[in-house]
């Protein structure tokens, strides 16, 4: 199990059916939820969100580098990241498909 409870952000390991963590992201407040998936090694450079985000990794990986800290999220990786947080992200070498969460 991966926990990180710094202020702007909160990781964990959950389970990998998409229909069933989009039913959690609902009852947590994440009121829209969708299924996104990215290309190997892509890049999405140091940029925020107006919403606070949760990302659930379904397959593949992602390497997201916020608040001076890099880490790798496998299957069944959670991340969220709060509305304003600075925050890059890059691909695995089998890309990422992940469901999103936004509040």
């Amino acid at each position: 199990m991966v926990a990180d409870d710094e202020e702007t952000s909160r990781c964990r390991i959950v389970r990998m059916d998409a229909k069933k963590l989009s039913e959690e992201l609902h009852r947590e407040g994440f009121l829209q939820t969708y299924v996104w998936q990215d290309a190997p090694g892509t890049l999405y450079p140091e940029h925020t969100h107006t919403q606070e985000t949760a990302h659930i990794i379904l397959s593949g990986e992602m390497t997201l580098t916020m608040n001076g800290r890099t880490m790798t999220y496998r299957a069944g990786g959670r991340c969220d990241v709060r509305a304003g947080t600075v925050h890059s992200a890059k691909m695995g070498p089998q890309g990422c498909r992940y469901l999103i969460g936004e509040r």
